[in-house]
């Protein structure tokens, strides 16, 4: 294999791992195994009731709990546990399920998907997309464990026929509000306190004369509209 030939495969297996939110808050909704697995199709369905096996086709919806997945085709079976696991074909198909002890749900588009319950993985195949909240990463392939909340991406071909995304990982991490290099506090108004808390009174133009202060009583003399009480010493009074 020539370097170049050698180089192009290291470019198409590029990889990415990362934790979306932090682990505290990983794990899909734990109680959706506990719920009934619910399922329709427009087209006549295939289903052991046994083997709890099925193949489901023309504009099909799973539902267990908080899980969704819609898909023109789905293989699915009930694990033993009581969990779901499906393959589902669309173009796209779409799954969404709510995060464990969280109001937010992850959701996942592509061609083709392989959900295992008993193990909580997805694995996205074509034009794929992860979603959590505002936070996404596009890829030909994406594999996640909601147990971990740990995402593995490659770039790939595209699928004959298709486009997506190509050789390339692609993603986008919104800031978060308890980032500690966000936003600073607003910077304080113009002008200094004096001692005390005390604002420093304001120094008159130049070429005026400054204000007069008046007493208390004089204060409230003024705010009655009327002029400060004056004092005048009596002369005709001899002092004894």
């Amino acid at each position: 294999m020539t370097p170049s030939g050698s180089l192009a495969r290291r470019v198409l297996a590029i990889c990415a791992c990362a934790a979306l939110l932090a682990p505290a808050a990983a794990s899909a909704e734990q109680a959706d195994r506990s719920k009934p697995i619910h399922f329709s199709a427009e087209q006549p369905a295939e289903v052991d009731f046994d083997k709890r096996v099925g193949t489901l086709r023309g504009n099909v919806v799973i539902t267990q709990g908080t899980l969704t997945i819609h898909a023109d085709r789905i293989d699915f079976k009930q694990n033993a546990d009581n969990s779901l696991s499906a393959t589902a074909y669309g173009n796209p198909i779409s799954f969404r399920q709510k995060k464990d002890g969280a109001d937010e749900y992850y959701e996942g588009y592509a061609q083709r998907a392989v959900y295992d319950g008993q193990n909580e993985t997805l694995q996205l195949y074509d034009n794929a997309l992860l979603k959590q909240g505002k936070d996404e990463i596009r890829s030909n392939y994406i594999s996640y464990n909601s147990a971990t909340n740990v995402f593995r991406s490659e770039g790939r071909p595209n699928a004959p026929g298709g486009e997506g995304p190509g050789a390339r990982v692609q993603g986008v991490f919104e800031p978060r509000s308890d980032n500690p290099l966000g936003a600073k506090a607003p910077p304080k108004a113009d002008g200094k306190a004096s001692e005390g808390g005390k604002a420093a009174p304001a120094k008159a133009p130049d070429g005026a004369k400054a204000a007069p202060t008046t007493t208390k009583g004089g204060a409230d003399q003024a705010a009655k509209g009327g002029a400060p009480l004056t004092l005048t010493p009596d002369t005709t009074l001899s002092a004894k």
